[in-house]
C-alpha cells in the first residue's frame, strides 16, 4: 500500500490538531508522579510545577527527530515479520478480555491459559491475521505466574509476532529471559524481537500511571519494542467532540514520545492510539460506532504526519454474539483503519461485547473480513493487460468471457476468494440445511485446533525454559 485511501482529516486540519496539541502540553500539561519520568522530562527541558509537567514545542520537535520512522516486529518464522512504517498495514488480534465464549458449549466463561494456547494455534492457521496479541487474561493461574505462562503458551503455538501487557517488572524480566533463550541470547532477541510489550501508561485525561510508566521505561531499558497506549473515551475521559479527543490523545502521545526518546534515543516506543466513544447512557465503552473508525483513521494520519509507526484499533463491536451487528460494526472500522494506512491494527479479530469477551468463531469470521479489506487495499490494476482491450476485441459483441484466455489467467488472482462466505445458490443452501455462518465458523475453528500441529520449540530450549520457569502447560 503506497498511500492512504481514506483521509478523514484534510491536511490543514492535521496542522490544527498538531497546534492544539502543543497548546495543551504547554498550557494544561500532564500530571506525572513518577520520579524517574520527572527527571527525564526535566532533562528534556520541560517546565515543572511539582508533579505537573509542561512541554514546549522545541522539546516535542527534538524528540520526534530521535523517534524511529520504522519499527520491525519479527516472528519466529522469518516470513512473519512486520515492518511498521508509512502506510504499511498489518492486522491482528488484541484484548485482555476476561470472558470467553466456549467453543464447545457456546456458554460464556472465564478465560483460561488453554484459551491462549488454542487461539494462538488458530491464529497461526488464519492467513489474514498478521500477529497475535494475547486475547484474554487467564484466571486459572496465580497472578505471579500469568506473564511467563501466557507468553510460553503463545510462542509454543504460533510463529507470528506475539505482543502482550505484563503485570509487573518481574513478569517482563521473565518474558524477556524466556524469549532470549528461544532466540539464542539477549542480543539476538533485541535484533529480531518476536515478542513486544503494551504499556497503558496514560490514564486519560493527561495523567501518567506510575506503575505502567515503570513498565514502559523498563521495556525501553531492555531495548525491546513497546507500545505507549492511551485510550481516551470521547465524552468521559476526553472531550465529546471527535476533534477534541484527537487533540488530547495526540498531546498525551507526544508527551510519551518526549519521555521515551529522552530515556533512549531511537527507543522503539510505538504511538499507541486507542481512541473511542463513551456510551453516555451508562458510561460504558463504545467501539461499534462510525466515529470509532474515524478516530482511529485520523490517529493514523497524525502518526504519518510525524513519520512514526502507529498501533491502533479496529474490529470492535458491542454485540454479544457473532451476529449481523458484529459483522457490520467490525467491517466498518477494519476497512476505515486499513484504508487510512494504520500500521498495526490490533483488536481486529475475535472481540465481542466492547472488548470484554472473545469468541473462537469470531476469529474465523474476522479473518474473512480482513481478507476482504486487503483486497480493497490492493486497489485496481490498470496495466495494459488489465485494461483488457485485446480480450474485449476477442470476445466482441454478444460474446462472453467465461473461457477467454484472460479469464483463465486471472480467475484465481483478480477476484477475492472467500474461505467462509456462502456463495451457493439458494437451492444448494437449503439442501445443506441452511448453514449459519457463525455455526460454520465455530466448526472451522474447532477443526483447525484439533487437526493442526503446533510449531512448538526445540526440545533442548523447551527443557531449559521449564527448568528456569514454572510453566503450567
Amino acid at each position: 500500500m503506497r498511500q492512504a485511501m481514506y483521509r478523514p482529516l484534510p491536511d490543514k486540519d492535521i496542522e490544527r490538531i498538531h497546534g492544539a496539541s502543543l497548546r495543551v502540553l504547554a498550557e494544561a500539561g500532564v500530571e506525572c508522579q513518577h520520579a524517574e519520568a520527572l527527571r527525564l522530562f526535566e532533562q528534556a527541558g520541560a517546565r515543572m510545577d511539582g508533579s505537573r509537567v509542561y512541554l514546549h514545542e522545541k522539546a516535542v520537535a527534538e524528540a520526534l527527530k530521535k523517534a524511529p520512522g520504522e519499527v520491525t516486529l519479527c516472528g519466529r518464522d522469518e516470513d512473519n515479520g512486520l515492518h511498521l512504517s508509512g502506510t504499511k498495514v498489518h492486522m491482528g488480534t488484541g484484548g485482555a478480555a476476561l470472558n470467553v465464549v466456549d467453543p464447545e458449549t457456546d456458554e460464556v466463561r472465564s478465560g483460561r491459559l488453554s484459551d491462549i494456547a488454542q487461539i494462538a494455534l488458530l491464529v497461526d492457521n488464519l492467513e489474514h491475521i498478521d500477529f497475535f496479541v494475547r486475547p484474554t487474561e487467564p484466571q486459572d493461574l496465580p497472578l505471579e505466574l500469568i506473564d511467563v505462562n501466557k507468553a510460553y503458551a503463545a510462542v509454543w503455538n504460533t510463529t507470528k509476532h506475539f505482543m502482550s501487557g505484563v503485570n509487573d517488572v518481574r513478569g517482563m524480566d521473565e518474558v524477556v529471559a524466556m524469549a532470549a533463550l528461544i532466540a539464542g541470547d539477549k542480543r539476538r532477541l533485541v535484533e529480531r524481537p518476536f515478542v513486544s510489550f503494551i504499556c497503558c501508561w496514560m490514564v486519560s485525561p493527561l495523567l501518567m500511571d506510575p506503575h505502567s510508566t515503570t513498565l514502559l521505561l523498563h521495556a525501553i531499558e531492555h531495548d525491546m519494542p513497546v507500545v505507549m497506549s492511551t485510550a481516551p473515551m470521547a465524552g468521559a475521559t476526553s472531550p465529546i467532540t471527535v476533534a477534541g479527543t484527537l487533540v488530547q490523545m495526540n498531546a498525551e502521545l507526544l508527551s510519551g514520545i518526549v519521555l521515551s526518546q529522552t530515556a533512549r534515543a531511537g527507543a522503539r516506543a510505538l504511538y499507541g492510539a486507542v481512541p473511542s466513544m463513551c456510551n453516555l447512557r451508562d458510561g460504558s465503552y463504545l467501539g461499534g460506532g462510525p466515529e470509532f473508525g474515524m478516530l482511529n483513521a485520523a490517529a493514523a494520519q497524525m502518526a504519518q504526519y510525524y513519520g512514526v509507526p502507529i498501533y491502533n484499533s479496529a474490529g470492535l463491536t458491542e454485540s454479544k454474539c457473532s451476529d449481523i451487528q458484529a459483522g457490520y460494526e467490525k467491517a466498518f472500522s477494519v476497512l476505515q483503519a486499513a484504508l487510512a494506512g494504520s500500521n498495526y491494527i490490533h483488536h481486529a479479530a475475535g472481540m465481542l461485547e466492547a472488548m470484554s469477551t472473545i469468541s473462537y468463531e469470531q476469529y474465523v469470521i474476522d479473518n474473512e473480513v480482513m481478507g476482504m479489506a486487503r483486497r480493497c487495499l490492493a486497489g485496481i490494476d490498470t496495466s495494459e493487460e488489465a485494461l483488457a482491450v485485446e480480450s474485449i476485441k476477442r470476445v466482441g459483441p454478444r460474446g462472453n468471457y467465461l473461457v477467454d484466455d484472460l479469464t483463465l489467467q486471472r480467475l484465481r488472482s483478480e477476484p477475492y476468494a472467500p474461505t467462509l462466505s456462502n456463495r451457493d445458490s439458494r437451492a444448494h443452501w437449503e439442501a445443506s440445511s441452511k448453514p449459519d455462518i457463525a455455526v460454520v465458523a465455530r466448526a472451522n475453528a474447532l477443526d483447525i485446533i484439533r487437526t493442526s500441529q503446533a510449531p512448538g520449540l526445540e526440545q533442548d530450549v523447551d527443557r531449559r525454559i521449564r527448568r528456569d520457569f514454572d510453566i503450567r502447560s
